[in-house]
Formats: C-alpha cells, sequence, structure tokens
C-alpha cells in the first residue's frame, strides 16, 4: 500500500493505492490520526484501492467518528469491487461517498 498526503487550506487529501488488509491497516490509521489535529476535513481518494479488509473497515469507521466532529470524511473515486464491499457491510450507508 502506498499513501500520498497533502494538507490544502485546513483539507487534508490522502491517495491510498493498493491494498488495505490486517497488514497495511495500521500504517492507514498511523498516518490518518497524524493529520486529524491539523485538518478540518479528510478526502480519500480511492481510485487505485485494490482490495480493503476488516480492518482496513474499522480504520475507516474509526476515522469518520473523529472527523464527524469536526469537518467531515469524503471517500472518492470508489471503484466497484470496493464499493460492494462497503455495500454489503452498510459502510455505504456510514461514509460520505462522491
Amino acid at each position: 500500500m502506498e499513501i500520498k498526503k497533502e494538507n490544502k487550506n485546513g483539507t487534508v487529501n490522502v491517495v491510498i493505492s493498493g491494498r488495505v488488509d490486517t497488514t497495511t491497516a495500521p500504517a492507514l490509521e498511523a498516518e490518518l490520526k497524524e493529520s486529524y489535529d491539523t485538518c478540518d476535513a479528510l478526502e480519500l481518494d480511492f481510485a487505485d484501492v485494490e482490495y480493503i479488509s476488516s480492518a482496513g473497515l474499522r480504520v475507516l469507521l474509526s476515522a469518520q467518528k473523529v472527523m464527524s466532529r469536526k469537518g467531515g470524511m469524503t471517500l472518492r473515486n470508489v471503484g466497484a469491487d470496493i464499493m460492494e464491499i462497503f455495500e454489503v457491510t452498510g459502510f455505504s450507508e456510514i461514509l460520505t461517498i462522491v
């Protein structure tokens, strides 16, 4: 998994590529936690995410809870396979996906 972050006027854009699984989810969690204090909003680009496991879903749920008290969190460019995982797990109802 690769993570690229950019902070623009209080919005942190996070571009994720590869697999978000048990091995890589802790790195994503650490990167997101590092951003909470310096951002008002979080945007995650999922265009190049190939797979997300329950460990990755847990990271997204935690981030959503933190960011709901701030400016919010948005996922964009979610592919069909990842969207299916979000729909089956009910995360499509919890997360803001554009």
